[in-house]
């Protein structure tokens, strides 16, 4: 019976995540499957990967077959890197200690290097919101001195028709008083 590690799909249109599973290569993409050992979200960023490392392991060692996908995440998990440095032990190049010192060495670069990519995601972000409200002060400012050049401009307009009229007004008692003068 070939086994093989593969992606079964869940979720709904536009939103799928994947189960892990240790499946029959006959049986169907989302069929019967005999262990599931972990989940792959790939809408989070960085995606989010959850895995029994213990039993991947187990699985590979027995001659379970990766699909291309799943050996990306069993590379990027540290899965293969282990296989690997256990076949090293079993040749003898060096001892089961230093096998896992050089593992831990390798875990511990690796989530140094993804902590710092959730930094400069967030930091993005960050730069973004701020870049926007600044962007957006500026358009307000703009748009209130637009505003009060307008409300300037229609209180100079009134004030001239008021100047006008109150010209007119004297003008018409001007002549007014000429008139019974005369």
């Amino acid at each position: 019976m070939a086994v093989k590690i593969r992606l079964q799909r869940r979720g709904h249109k536009d939103y799928a995540f994947y189960p892990i599973v240790i499946a029959d290569s006959r049986a169907p993409r989302d069929g019967k499957f005999i262990e599931r050992i972990g989940s792959y979200n790939p809408n989070t960023n960085p995606a989010t990967i959850s895995l029994n490392f213990e039993r991947a392991l187990y699985w590979l060692n027995c001659g379970a077959i990766p699909t291309d996908t799943v050996r990306r995440i069993l590379s990027y998990e540290g899965v293969l890197m282990m296989k690997h440095l256990e076949g090293g032990v079993k040749k003898g190049a060096f001892s089961a200690e230093e096998a896992q010192k050089r593992f831990e060495a390798w875990k511990k670069e690796k989530v140094a290097a993804i902590e710092a990519k959730k930094n400069k995601l967030s930091d993005e972000k960050k730069a973004d919101k701020k870049a926007r409200l600044e962007a957006e002060v500026a358009k307000n400012a703009a748009k209130a001195e637009a505003v009060a050049q307008k409300k300037a401009e229609l209180a100079k307009a009134a004030a001239e028709a008021a100047a006008a009229k109150a010209a007119e007004e004297a003008g018409a008692t001007e002549e007014a008083a000429t008139e019974t003068a005369e």
